[in-house]
């Protein structure tokens, strides 16, 4: 365990912002937190659960306790002819997950390959990608309740789990923090390659496997985000909109080349991204923040932006979109002040 005061969160987060935390605790295995939060380290003071730092912006420096679990392992909880159930840490890396399964030949997050990030944060986020999301495969979810100091399984049904939401990110926010994640996956792959440009990446790689779905998912995120290591960003920073078919309509009469796709409850998913390069944000740049010359749902620090000014940018995105389509679009990315 480590407990340090006015502590920089620059190289935790992935989009490289400078912020400086009041009071930060990193904690290497599942007995220390439950005996710091004994101490009454919060004592009153707002708390932030910090995962990898790949889905949120600084916007401010934080005024209160960032607590940081960095629990790691992986093992087998038990296996039959159909399916296998393992137990990963909240501290272990999306992908390094995403590999040990593919390896061993357990189906169901490959599609989720090279999304950045922690196993804890996976499921707080509902981490979704190219036809799946990992609420597909979430039995339940591990966490010590912050007040009571319990340990707590949380079933899979529980957590609210919804597009790029869960109750963590909601009405459990703060509450909670995540240890564990267990994950259901199969020995028969059924795979997922409907979405646009999947199917033919992967036919170029050879036969359809666990693995070149994994090098192709891999091939096409690298051609179109940037590296947060490179260019600081957090992937998508909106999400797509849904819209019921009257809208929808309504829309296409003005946009008649308008991307749409239809949901299991009626309405159509529109893509975010479309409507902000159609509002000619692709590629432009305010200040050192700028929009992606790849993919407009991607915002960027082109070197040394504050969080405020990508926060800045992001609102001329929204309004941008609002006032050409009427949509108000909703982040992604959880701002932190």
């Amino acid at each position: 365990m480590e407990r340090r005061t006015d502590f920089s969160l620059k190289a935790l987060n992935t989009f490289q912002v400078e912020a400086v935390a009041e009071h930060y605790v990193r904690f290497d295995a599942e007995r220390e937190i439950a005996d710091c939060l004994g101490r009454k380290i919060l004592q009153g003071r707002r708390c932030l659960v910090l995962g990898g730092g790949s889905n949120l912006l600084f916007v401010d420096n934080f005024d209160g306790v960032v607590l940081h679990p960095l629990l790691k392992g992986i093992e087998t909880i038990d296996s039959d002819k159909e399916h296998i159930r393992i137990k990963a840490m909240a501290g272990e890396n999306w992908d390094d997950l995403v590999a040990h399964a593919v390896a061993h030949g357990w189906a169901g997050v490959e599609n989720l390959s090279l999304i950045p990030g922690s196993v804890g944060a996976s499921a707080v986020q509902n981490i979704g990608a190219y036809g799946v999301e990992v609420k597909d495969v979430v039995e339940r979810v591990e966490a010590i309740d912050i007040a009571r100091l319990e340990k707590v399984s949380l079933a899979s049904e529980d957590c609210g789990f919804g597009y790029r939401y869960s109750h963590f990110k909601g009405a459990w926010r703060g509450r909670y923090i995540v240890t564990a994640v267990v994950f259901r996956l199969s020995r028969r792959p059924r795979f997922v390659l409907d979405y646009p440009g999947v199917r033919e990446a992967v036919e170029f790689l050879g036969a359809v496997s666990l693995e070149t779905v994994r090098q192709a998912v891999i091939a096409i995120r690298q051609a179109k985000l940037p590296d947060p290591a490179d260019l600081g960003n957090a992937g998508s920073f909106f999400k797509n909109p849904t819209v019921d078919r009257r809208f929808l309509n309504e829309l296409r009469v003005r946009f008649t080349d308008l991307p749409h796709y239809p949901q299991k409850d009626g309405r159509f998913k529109l893509p975010a991204g479309w409507m902000i390069e159609r509002c000619g944000w692709k590629g432009r740049r305010v200040g050192r923040a700028g929009v992606h010359d790849r993919q407009a749902l991607v915002l960027v620090n082109l070197g040394g932006a504050t969080g405020s000014e990508i926060f800045d940018l992001s609102e001329q995105v929204r309004a941008s979109v609002g006032e050409t389509f009427g949509i108000d679009l909703e982040r992604e990315v959880l701002v932190v002040r």
